[in-house]
């Protein structure tokens, strides 16, 4: 089936033009506030880190400030580390996750680690709870030269100096049941292409590196988050989400031909999260603990192995 025919937009089997993009643009409105509910929570994170403003997407009326956050004793004689959050804007713990850590645990590595925390890397998605940016671009592909999509092309920008300074980069998302419901759906019709349609993990997982896949790191990881909420099996065919589960929750991708996130420096240690916020066991301060707990196991692990 072509499921590309089932979207409102768009004539199955041919890839979306300016007049689909525009037509889709349209229908887009803001769901929720990304100045009440996230610049705010990084205001209030000013007295004890350095704000970073790096950037602003505008839609008019509204403007989107791109904000980051850096450890104010920055010190060139210590390792750094990279948190992003809300690349994907809808992936809601991503966002609240990496201001939570900030909030409850950082301060425990001031002074062994600079910190560079991009709460939440494409604002215009957080605020329309979407994929998506405002040009119907996946900024979780878009980590590339010549990037096509402002947020990642901003990111990549203020990283750029760090880039192979860095000993940690932790990406944090989310996968929602609106990926096969919405997203897959419409990203099939506006490719041109056919929607296989596919099951949702229940559970927390990774995506490595398939290039520096540091099993140990992960592993920690999982651990780690495995006492905050469960970790998702492999389906009947050993996979998940199409990919092999190398380990217990662990799958690879080779993230910077795809041009993900995880993929923009040479960090020694990288991975993506995915927590599953739309099960019946988890709530969305377990999702959000358990983004904070991912990024704490991650910097114990590559403090304790650099």
């Amino acid at each position: 089936m072509h499921q590309a025919a089932c979207y409102p937009i768009g004539t199955p089997g041919q890839p979306w033009g300016e007049a689909e993009r525009a037509q889709w643009r349209a229908l887009q409105q803001p769901r929720r506030s990304y100045r009440d509910e996230v610049v705010t929570a990084i205001d209030q994170l000013g007295a004890h880190f350095e704000v970073v403003h790096y950037g602003q997407l505008d839609d008019p009326p509204e403007r989107y400030p791109l904000l980051a956050l850096r450890s104010r004793r920055w010190d060139q004689a210590l390792p750094g580390a990279l948190v992003t959050g809300g690349v994907h804007g809808y992936e809601t713990s991503g966002v609240h996750g990496a201001l939570q850590f900030l909030r409850l645990h950082a301060e425990r590595y001031a002074g062994r680690v600079n910190l560079l925390v991009a709460p939440c890397v494409s604002p215009w998605g957080y605020a329309h709870i979407h994929r998506w940016n405002a040009d119907a671009l996946d900024p979780n592909r878009s980590f590339r030269a010549d990037s096509p999509a402002q947020e990642s092309a901003a990111l990549m920008a203020l990283v750029a100096p760090l880039a192979d300074q860095l000993l940690m980069h932790i990406d944090l998302h989310e996968t929602t049941d609106s990926d096969e419901t919405e997203f897959r759906p419409a990203l099939a019709a506006r490719d041109g292409a056919a929607h296989v349609p596919g099951s949702i993990p229940d559970g927390f997982y990774l995506v490595g590196d398939a290039a520096n896949p540091q099993p140990g790191f992960q592993q920690a990881i999982i651990a780690a988050v495995a006492r905050v909420t469960h970790i998702a099996p492999a389906d009947a065919n050993g996979q998940i989400i199409g990919s092999p589960m190398v380990a217990p929750g662990v799958i690879h991708y080779d993230v910077k031909r795809l041009g993900l996130c995880a993929g923009m420096t040479n960090a020694s240690y990288t991975t993506t999260t995915e927590v599953y916020p739309d099960s019946p066991r988890t709530t969305p301060a377990q999702c959000n603990a358990a983004q904070a707990a991912a990024v704490c196991a991650g910097l114990d692990y590559a403090l304790a192995h650099r």
